[in-house]
């Protein structure tokens, strides 16, 4: 199967508030302390996040960033759209709106079930250059008939993503990030939920964006596996959790995706976060299962701009959790 068109896709865009870091940093400074026991947040040079234990296929974050929503889960849920085939190059050419730019690609999303014959969690993580070189460290999650997880790189041929994704864009340059490390959750949010609280708390209308990437140092992690496309309507979020695959899954796991404080009238996901391992663990993140021993190490930038693509006509909002 072929990706949609990009060129003939609805792209809708606006400005996200983007505070200076120090702002940003002080904000979660005194928000996240009501979340964990132990709090750091600094403005740092960005680490070279292309080596371990972050293994993305850029080294750095920065570079007019910008948050993409492709999809949706209304192209999922109750029943598959299977022509909603993006090309994760060709959207981001666009979104950028220049097509001699370098730029990393990082998030959540759905994988590109052509590629494995089945539906599969697919944690984007890609860099490309002029005039057509792609690196890719992405991975995909899929079940077996068992239920048991195999995670697989995909590879650098394949930019394709299906259905709905959450994605970090920018030129992948050096420079400032928000550096946020917390441990011994004593709060009842997950990490990034708790970092969205804080920020919706202090700008309120003003919509904040972050992208970028954390790893679960210490601890275990609540994550969701989709199973291959459901034959049946799913209409309900009880019905949604039963075709779902639930685990607990190790740390070290590297997560990738965006955070945003509202939906700007575009119909956002306010979270969304995969992770990958090299340990063959990874899906979608939902919270830690061990509060009291885990630790998150996180590296974020202030997203410039929300780009939404192919939004949903007729929408619905479960299956975002």
């Amino acid at each position: 199967m072929e990706s949609l068109d990009t060129a003939k896709l609805l792209f809708e865009e606006k400005p996200l508030h983007t505070p200076s870091l120090t702002e940003l940093r002080d904000v979660l400074a005194a928000g996240l302390g009501s979340c964990f026991a132990t709090v750091s947040v600094e403005v740092v040079e960005c680490p070279d996040l292309s080596k371990a234990p972050f293994h993305l296929a850029g080294s750095g974050l920065n570079g007019t960033p910008a948050l993409i929503e492709i999809g949706g889960p209304p192209y999922l849920l109750p029943v598959v759209d299977r022509t909603k085939l993006y090309d994760l190059v060709s959207v981001t050419k666009r979104a950028l709106h220049g097509e001699e730019k370098p730029f990393i690609v990082i998030g959540a999303g759905a994988g590109p079930f052509p590629l494995v014959s089945s539906n599969c969690e697919g944690m984007f993580n890609l860099r490309y250059s002029p005039p057509g070189t792609v690196v890719s460290e992405s991975h995909l999650a899929m079940v077996t008939a068992e239920r048991e997880v195999v995670v697989r790189k995909i590879p650098s041929t394949e930019t394709r993503c299906a259905l709905l994704a959450n994605l970090l864009v920018a030129e992948g340059n050096a420079g400032p990030v928000l550096k946020v490390s917390c441990t011994k959750r004593t709060g009842n949010k997950d990490f990034i939920a708790s970092i969205r609280t804080c920020l919706d708390n202090r700008y309120g209308e003003r919509a904040v964006g972050l992208g970028g990437v954390f790893l679960l140092r210490e601890g275990k992690a609540k994550q969701h596996v989709m199973s291959p496309f459901s034959t049946k309507p799913i209409h309900t979020e009880e019905q949604l959790n039963e075709w779902l695959n639930f685990y607990d899954m190790p740390a070290p796991l590297v997560n990738v995706g965006t955070l945003v404080t509202n939906e700007c009238e575009l119909d956002l996901r306010l979270q969304h976060f995969h992770s990958f391992s090299t340990h063959g663990h990874g899906g979608h993140y939902h919270i830690d299962t061990t509060p009291e021993t885990v630790e998150y190490e996180g590296y974020f930038v202030a997203g410039e701009r929300i780009v939404r693509v192919d939004k949903p006509v007729n929408t619905h909002k479960f299956g975002r959790d």
